[in-house]
């Protein structure tokens, strides 16, 4: 059995988790988009790191600890490493106690069975080089000591350290928007609504510092920012809102479907954690054994981690409004085509109350348009995969199950997607973001070429590594 799969499994579940903390936990600061990207790269690392330890030439990325003997570097050995590698570092990247009792409870009983199956007991701490565990602990430590000092303020549950404020006042998306409702049209606009325990929410923008976190493979967060979006009230501006509003208009079903498969918001996965369950498809497929399976992951997930920073750095740096501002500015007191809500299908209505196709209680996310995250996320891991397996070949499917969350009345059940290649599913998770109202054309085409470099890059450090290069 290949136990990292189901150690993937434990980081789903903790990350769905932490969408539904109760809204007035401090901890929700912890399942953000960005927080979670980094969450997965630092378990993975400290996974890697500790197998590095008993491969024949790999070397660590952070932990310097030294090539075991020969007569150590055994498979059970390797096992145990990893076990308790990520045991150790979802403990500090997802500590059960923040989670309400049944949560914490099944996480706790779901890892002691995981470490028991390898023959670790629980709360080993030891830092023997002599031992598989002792091994694990000290590269574990070595990983979260590098990590705990990146910038990402985890200590402080990720709170900004720029001071970042939003020009905009929030608008309330279900009601018009006034003619005072936005003061500058290029800049982003947190919304208010009601969320889904129907309380008021306007959430600013998470993590705005986070182009200032350490990067695994870039030089720096800005390494790969593209270059400026359409300036403000030109035609470009103009005609990239239009074409929101034409796509939005015309949905067929199946577009619906891709906008919400891909959603990945509040109580899921999330981008990156999506890419880790198709990661656990792909080993599955060609029958990855643990070593193989530890480098896929290492290199995935680090590749996450430089997309989060090299989108967040471009999302604080241009601070540009998504579309729910500029088509309600552009087309306010104009009658346009619009998805008009749940059960209403499109009709004409003033652009100052268009809305994406989106769930009420999650209308758009909390961070500013330019790039795409979705995008980003998604082709970095597509690239490594592609890169990994040697052929973007993916053969993956998903059938609707339901009716919709954000349309009920939608004929949705039994909708099937497919994708052949990785590259597709990664270009269509960007396009999703347009069928769903939430980015402009050109912020998915920049995010994806954004990805793809961090891809590439994460890719080639992550092959240098356990090559021993």
């Amino acid at each position: 059995m290949n136990l990292l799969l189901d150690w993937n499994a434990v980081i789903l579940e903790a990350i769905r988790a932490l969408g539904r903390l109760p809204a007035h936990s401090p901890d929700r600061g912890r399942g953000g988009p960005p927080q979670v990207a980094r969450s997965i790269g630092v378990v993975y690392t400290a996974v890697y790191d500790a197998w590095a330890a008993f491969d024949d030439v790999a070397k660590p990325a952070y932990s310097g600890v030294p090539r075991r003997p020969a007569a150590q570097r055994t498979e059970a050995n390797r096992r145990k490493a990893c076990a308790q590698a990520a045991y150790r570092a979802v403990l500090d990247q997802f500590p059960p106690a923040i989670f309400q009792p049944a949560v914490r409870a099944a996480l706790e009983t779901r890892m002691a069975e995981l470490l028991t199956a390898e023959g670790i007991a629980v709360g080993d701490m030891n830092t023997s080089l002599a031992n598989p565990v002792g091994v694990a602990n000290v590269a574990t430590n070595a990983v979260l000591a590098f990590r705990h000092a990146d910038n990402a303020n985890q200590a402080a549950r990720y709170a900004d350290t720029t001071g970042y404020t939003a020009v905009n006042a929030p608008m309330f998306v279900l009601q018009p928007a006034a003619v005072d409702a936005i003061a500058d049209v290029g800049r982003w606009q947190p919304l208010a609504y009601l969320n889904s325990a129907h309380e008021m929410k306007w959430p600013g923008f998470i993590a705005p510092h986070w182009g200032n976190v350490k990067p695994f493979a870039m030089a720096s967060g800005s390494q790969f920012r593209p270059g400026p979006p359409q300036p403000v009230l030109s035609q470009g501006f103009l005609d990239q809102a239009r074409h929101v509003i034409d796509v939005q208009a015309g949905l067929t079903v199946e577009q619906k479907v891709i906008a919400e498969y891909w959603a990945d918001g509040p109580n899921s996965e999330l981008p990156p954690g999506h890419w880790t369950e198709f990661t656990a498809y792909v080993a599955e497929r060609d029958g990855l054994n643990l070593s193989a399976t530890v480098k896929l992951y290492f290199a995935l997930a680090s590749a996450i981690l430089d997309a989060s920073i090299a989108t967040w750095e471009c999302k604080r740096f241009y601070d540009y409004p998504r579309p729910v501002t500029t088509i309600r500015h552009l087309f306010r007191g104009k009658r346009i085509r619009a998805w008009c809500g749940p059960g209403k299908g499109t009709g004409e209505i003033d652009g100052a109350m268009w809305r994406p196709f989106q769930a009420n209680s999650f209308p758009t996310p909390p961070f500013p348009e330019y790039t795409s995250g979705h995008s980003a996320f998604s082709m970095a891991a597509a690239e490594v995969l592609k890169r990994y397996t040697g052929s973007d070949r993916f053969g993956f499917h998903y059938e609707q199950p339901e009716a919709l969350r954000a349309d009920p009345t939608e004929p949705a059940a039994g909708v099937v997607l497919s994708w052949a290649t990785f590259s597709a599913a990664a270009a269509e998770a960007g396009e999703s973001r347009l069928y769903g109202g939430i980015h402009f054309y050109e912020g998915n085409v920049v995010g994806l070429d954004m990805g793809r470099k961090c891809g590439a890059a994460a890719y080639a450090k992550a092959q240098d590594l356990w090559s021993g290069a």
